[in-house]
């Protein structure tokens, strides 16, 4: 459990991207502040050199470590304010205590500061290994973004490829995410180029991204009706 013996003010924050919900109580219960906080280096100093200057010490408490709360746990740090972690889950779970049903980021903030002065076991530290664990989600979540934006776009072409050309598809289609496939639609955009091209030259273009199936691709594209008919040389 966090050691909350020296701590004059405890400032809860409901995190956002470009700004949070902040409120602060005192060990009474007073509030001390309860405004929105603009996301940034200056204005958090700012309040967190004013919570200090007027009552003491302050715990810095937030619903998220990684990303939009990243600065704010930084910057507290620098300013020697101890800083904890209060899940969203457990914030759900604690405010069924409090009255009112309305969820709003006011109450979660307010939650989060209280939940803090007066029931600290709720609450958890945040360490190196947090911190490791925290920028590991988010470096997997880019990579499901990642992801999804390929599959999107390989949807989007298998989509055009058939509107244009579907012949043409079913040779590309089941290996439109090969690297080969990809620079042959990156260098010839249509399959008039494509039907404009030497078949020499195409298979070294390919030659590099695929090795062994560069020839035989050429050829699959070549049995196509149209742009199947690609000359092995130019006139």
């Amino acid at each position: 459990m966090i050691d909350i013996s020296d701590i004059d003010v405890f400032l809860g924050l409901d995190v956002g991207k470009s700004e949070h919900r902040a409120t602060a109580v005192t060990l009474a219960g007073k509030r001390a502040f309860d405004k929105w906080l603009p996301n940034t280096e200056p204005k958090l100093r700012e309040l967190f050199a004013k919570l200090q200057a007027k009552h003491g010490t302050v715990l810095v408490v937030v619903d998220q470590t990684a990303s939009i709360g990243a600065l704010t746990l930084g910057v507290a740090r620098d300013m020697g304010c101890p800083v904890a972690y209060l899940p969203g889950l457990t914030t759900r779970r604690i405010a069924d205590l409090y009255p009112g049903e309305a969820k709003t980021d006011a109450r979660d903030a307010f939650i989060i500061a209280d939940a803090a002065r007066a029931m600290p076991h709720t609450l958890r530290a945040i360490d190196g290994e947090d911190e490791t664990i925290a920028e590991l989600e988010m470096i997997v979540g880019l990579d499901d973004d990642l992801a999804g934006e390929a599959t999107r776009a390989a949807n989007r072409l298998h989509g055009l490829l058939t509107q244009i050309h579907p012949l043409l598809e079913r040779v590309l289609g089941p290996r439109l995410q090969h690297p080969a496939v990809l620079t042959l639609l990156e260098r010839f955009g249509s399959p008039a180029q494509i039907r404009k091209a030497v078949r020499r030259r195409l298979v070294t273009l390919l030659r590099p991204k695929t090795p062994r199936m560069a020839e035989q691709l050429v050829e699959d594209i070549a049995d196509r009706p149209d742009p199947g008919r690609i000359p092995r040389r130019r006139p």
